[in-house]
């Protein structure tokens, strides 16, 4: 068998409204189209043997072990490839669930779907499934050394595929918002919110990040000089670009035990702290220099490392960062207790994990050449050997949450430090034998300012209680009552698609917001031509909601898009469904009109339960999609007896019809008429039916989310059926 096509959805889909992410192939079984894996000698077998893990797929019988069992009785390969891409994915890390194997057309064609949570992992799976069923079916085998490969690949593509813990936090907290977010392509960015209502972040800089205050945090010295002039706590110290400078620096900071580190580094990479000799401070100098070209001599005072988070002005978590290090047991080396810390399941690779695998490099060997030990030394039981100068979490260290035993008055020391240097997120780095305790008492100082501190150590520490860091980041960013979120007019339908979106933003126009507009002719934000083509795909939605002007956003949402990658955003306010025609079956495996109106009721379906799906009434595929949405329904209906609408109004629903020569709102057992549809020009005095039916759509899409009878009715009399307006859609000249 072979994999014909791939396809990555990304949004809301024909398959799935709740599960965005699939991956999408359409499978050739060949010459086991009509071979279910009964009728392959050994295929179960060897199939347990290799992912034995399978067990806990459920499958259509319900219980643990039910897909294998399937598998013994006699399935088609296209479901078991479905089954192992899931399985590869959540061995990896990545645990998912969710997919759907379909037969088409043609014979031997099925279409596979399976959820991802990195993109380019899902699509590996797919290709390392059927390569797996390929060698089970022609060897009775796949190599251990083959599966082993397609983990650490597929982890690999995981790692590449994150945004990193802080960013990761942040969004979680963003979804449990229901806030919606975008990442954009480059510099590994990230939009919070749509349109004009949308803040951006890079880890923890945000779009409120002052880069002055970025610029004075990045330059240590200047750093500590406007500290040290505005009163607070800081080392001495100076900077250096030769070694010839060196030994006047020592003297100049009171000579022995220093700290030497880079002038521009990160991640404690090139730090050496208590430097006792001058053999040893001429090796801290070379390290410091392979990462930046000025070097950095400082007092080393003595104490506990603790990170200070504070956002807005206000400190928001503690934690005391502890240095790689391993504790001895009076039997193991030193290498044997490494091994066997970094067996911690929280330890891994990467910023995923809660704690990170220690690594043996050259400052570890320094270290333990300074203590006079080497890897071979067994350390007496309850002994600490440390195996890094600096506390970060990314060479190994741990975190212990202290947030509740900071003194007042280093709290206010923080703030105001914050607020000195001008940052809404930042991290300050304290050297205090107890936080507890005022720093001048103990002779603690402030060692650094960090612009976008990281937030592992407080959402995640080693010890102690984990604490929200992101949620005051949204507060700071979306003070209660900010909206994030823009107004979403979601527009498919067989017929009617172009016009009647183009009038719906000319509707929402009257209101002097700007509306950003898709169509196929071109993308518009307010009465300015973005883009020319057809743009009714999610590609040309998400400019719209990129953009930072746009107000309100009025979306034509095509059958092809939906298909490709799915929709642009997870929930819209208003989804329209103005028909369903028996136009283009036979593309892209939709074969019947029933597929197609289950394709075009992806929209309504979107709406979010506060919004509206407006649906023709009058179309029994498209009134019948109001018993999948989760949001109000409104109908339209060019017949004002219609009985659904009769019956909706009755029971305080919302509808558009057209009666007595006048297009009008049905509220309950109230009537609204916005304007005879003889003085409607689109309507061409009222003799296009459609035109009629496309008015009334817009109306009341309009009218749900308020927009005034007055401002329909201007909007409709100013709305003409030209070159200029609905350009190729009925012009008179």
């Amino acid at each position: 068998m072979r994999i014909l096509k791939t396809q990555t959805l990304r949004g809301p889909n024909y398959w799935s409204i709740r599960y965005a992410k699939l991956v999408l192939i359409r499978l050739d079984l060949e010459d086991l189209a009509d071979r279910p894996s009964s009728e392959i000698p050994g295929f179960y077998e060897a199939l347990a043997d290799t992912l034995p893990s399978l067990i806990e797929h459920h499958c259509s019988p319900g219980h643990r072990g039910g897909f294998l069992h399937r598998v013994r009785q006699g399935t088609y390969m296209g479901h078991i490839v479905e089954h192992i891409a899931l399985e590869l994915q959540t061995l990896a890390g990545m645990p998912v669930g969710f997919g759907r194997t379909r037969s088409t057309a043609e014979h031997s064609v099925y279409q596979v779907v399976f959820e991802y949570q990195a993109e380019q992992a899902g699509r590996y799976a797919a290709r390392a499934a059927v390569r797996l069923c390929n060698s089970i079916i022609e060897t009775g085998r796949y190599p251990a050394e083959e599966l082993e490969q397609d983990l650490k690949d597929l982890r690999d593509l995981w790692a590449e595929a994150s945004l990193g813990p802080s960013t990761d936090a942040i969004i979680q907290e963003a979804e449990t918002r229901d806030m919606p977010w975008l990442q954009l392509p480059t510099r590994a960015m990230i939009q919070l919110g749509y349109g004009v209502n949308q803040k951006r972040i890079q880890a923890t800089l945000t779009s409120q990040t002052g880069i002055l205050g970025v610029e004075l945090a990045c330059d240590k010295e200047g750093t500590k000089q406007i500290l040290r002039d505005a009163g607070l706590p800081v080392p001495r110290g100076t900077v250096v670009y030769y070694q010839d400078e060196l030994r006047d620096a020592i003297d100049g900071v009171g000579g022995f035990p220093i700290v030497i580190k880079p002038l521009d580094g990160n991640h404690g990479r090139g730090i050496t702290i208590d430097i006792n000799s001058w053999d040893h401070a001429e090796d801290a100098y070379e390290a410091a220099r392979q990462v930046s070209r000025g070097v950095i001599v400082e007092r080393f005072y003595r104490g506990r490392d603790h990170r200070v988070l504070v956002i807005n002005g206000k400190v928001v978590a503690v934690a005391e960062r502890v240095p790689a290090h391993v504790v001895g047991d009076g039997r193991s080396t030193i290498e044997e207790l490494v091994k066997e810390t970094n067996r911690d399941p929280r330890r891994g690779e990467g910023h995923q994990n809660i704690l990170t695998r220690i690594e043996i490099d050259r400052t570890t060997w320094q270290l333990l050449d300074h203590m006079g030990y080497s890897l071979d030394t067994v350390l007496a039981d309850g002994e600490i050997c440390y195996l890094r100068a600096t506390a970060n979490l990314s060479t190994g260290g741990s975190a212990i949450d202290r947030t509740d035993e900071i003194h007042p008055r280093n709290l206010w020391l923080a703030e105001r430090v914050v607020k000195i240097i001008g940052l809404d997120i930042a991290g300050i780095d304290i050297v205090t034998t107890d936080i507890s305790k005022p720093l001048r008492e103990v002779d603690g100082v402030i060692v650094e300012v960090n612009a976008a501190p990281g937030l592992r150590m407080h959402f995640s520490p080693s010890e102690g209680i984990p604490r929200n860091v992101a949620e005051p980041i949204l507060n700071m960013l979306f003070p209660p009552g900010t909206p994030s979120r823009i107004p979403i007019i979601s527009l498919t339908g067989t017929n009617g698609k172009t016009t009647t979106t183009r009038l719906t933003a000319h509707i929402f126009k009257q209101t002097q917001k700007v509306v950003g507009y898709t169509t196929t002719d071109g993308i518009y934000i307010g009465d300015h031509l973005v883009e020319s083509g057809d743009t009714t795909g999610p590609q040309s939605a998400q400019l719209i909601l990129q953009d930072p002007t746009v107000e309100i956003a009025v979306l034509e949402t095509a059958r092809g898009g939906i298909l490709r990658s799915g929709l642009a955003f997870p929930a819209c306010d208003v989804g329209v469904v103005l028909n369903v025609a028996a136009d283009h079956l036979g593309i892209g495996d939709i074969e019947t009109i029933e597929d197609m109106a289950h394709l075009k009721s992806v929209v309504a379906e979107t709406a979010r339960p506060s919004g509206y799906a407006v649906l023709n009434a009058d179309d029994p595929l498209v009134s019948a999609m109001a018993e999948r949405v989760k949001a109000q329904v409104a109908y339209f209906s060019m017949d004002p007896r219609n009985e659904l609408i009769r019956n909706h109004t009755q029971q305080g629903g919302l509808a558009a019809i057209y009666e007595n020569g006048y297009l009008s709102i049905l509220k309950g057992d109230w009537l609204l008429r916005i304007e005879q549809a003889a003085a409607v020009p689109l309507t061409m005095g009222g003799m296009a039916s459609f035109q009629i039916a496309n008015a009334l759509a817009a109306s009341l899409t309009a009218f749900t989310q308020g927009i005034s009878i007055e401002h329909i009715r201007q909007a409709l009399h100013t709305f003409q059926a030209s070159a200029q307006q609905t350009p190729g859609r009925m012009n008179m000249f």
